[in-house]
């Protein structure tokens, strides 16, 4: 007899990082101070790419979208979390998991196209410097993130359309702190064959290739940077694109270590634990990887913080000049 599909009645339910009661205020704490950092640090990055004239070039123009993509990113996932976690409550409304997965699948697609897209730039300008302006023009670059953006909401629509089309019966735990597409393709009891069929193809095609372009690219950068004959030109070289390696190395460190983990076990609460990496902390660390690496990120930094400092209270004069110290050395 073929199940019925009662989507429309049903919610599902976030089995979480933990069940034991005690631990939950302490998950509470981590993760609110986690998005807190992550949104905070993420927007000061847009605000100081936007204030700051000289940093009106495609490198920043690109980390301004990265900024506001992880903004996006764990603000699909991480408030739903807290409110669990505050309500002592683990469901999720079926409409509310379809549209966390949609958006979660938009925006991490779209950070493996930026960071391409940002490795591409760099290649660009190291190996073609003289033709750097001409190449990375505004029209190009707004291609560029344009097509990024079709790809990504291509992708999760065609995930999120054939996910609408499964029926789902009684085993309705995600083992997981938010509606992670596999897990909840596992959880349907009709056919899935094409379902999975789908996310391996679309996983190897969004995947491997955004990943090949930023090897080759880097391959050619680390060739012309090789050619170069004084060290102080070398140095200067790979300074421009070493923020952005620091954040491949860690965004692509993290997510193959979750999968590598995930085919090595079967314990799906360590898979969700390894998660919190990819998903939570890497976007929370990229904005201190390109304020700390970057010179003129923290030198906007450095003025918008003054600028913002300055209309305090007069109290507040010794933090304004510490601030402005801090960044300046």
């Amino acid at each position: 007899m073929e199940a019925k599909n009662h989507t429309h009645l049903q919610h599902f339910i976030l089995l979480g990082l933990s069940e034991e009661a005690e631990l939950q205020p302490l998950l509470l704490g981590v993760f609110l101070s986690m998005y807190l950092v992550t949104f905070t640090g993420n927007l000061l990055i847009i605000l100081a790419i936007i204030k700051d004239n000289h940093l009106h070039t495609p490198m920043y123009f690109f980390l301004s979208n990265l900024s506001f993509t992880d903004i996006c990113l764990t603000s699909t996932i991480v408030p739903k979390m807290l409110v669990n976690i505050q309500m002592q409550n683990r469901a999720i409304t079926y409409e509310h998991c379809i549209t966390q997965m949609y958006f979660f699948m938009v925006f991490g697609v779209l950070d493996h196209f930026l960071l391409t897209v940002m490795a591409y730039d760099r290649f660009v300008a190291i190996c073609h410097p003289l033709h750097y302006t001409v190449i990375m023009n505004p029209r190009f670059c707004g291609l560029l993130l344009l097509a990024s953006w079709l790809l990504t909401l291509l992708d999760a629509l065609l995930h999120g359309l054939m996910v609408l089309r499964l029926s789902f019966c009684t085993e309705l735990e995600i083992s997981h702190f938010f509606c992670e597409l596999t897990l909840v393709v596992q959880l349907a009891c009709s056919d899935t064959s094409l379902n999975t069929l789908v996310i391996y193809f679309a996983a190897g095609l969004l995947g491997v290739i955004p990943l090949t372009g930023i090897l080759f690219s880097y391959t050619k950068i680390v060739s012309s940077i090789m050619k170069i004959s004084s060290a102080g030109g070398k140095y200067k070289a790979f300074s421009t694109c070493g923020s952005h390696l620091s954040v491949v190395s860690l965004f692509y460190g993290t997510t193959f270590g979750v999968y590598l983990s995930s085919a090595a076990t079967q314990n799906s609460r360590s898979i969700a634990i390894a998660s919190v990496m990819y998903t939570v902390a890497t976007p929370m660390l990229n904005p201190f990887v390109y304020s700390l690496r970057n010179k003129d990120i923290k030198l906007a930094l450095g003025k918008l913080l003054n600028r913002l400092l300055s209309y305090l209270p007069t109290c507040c004069y010794s933090a304004r000049q510490f601030t402005i110290w801090n960044f300046k050395y």
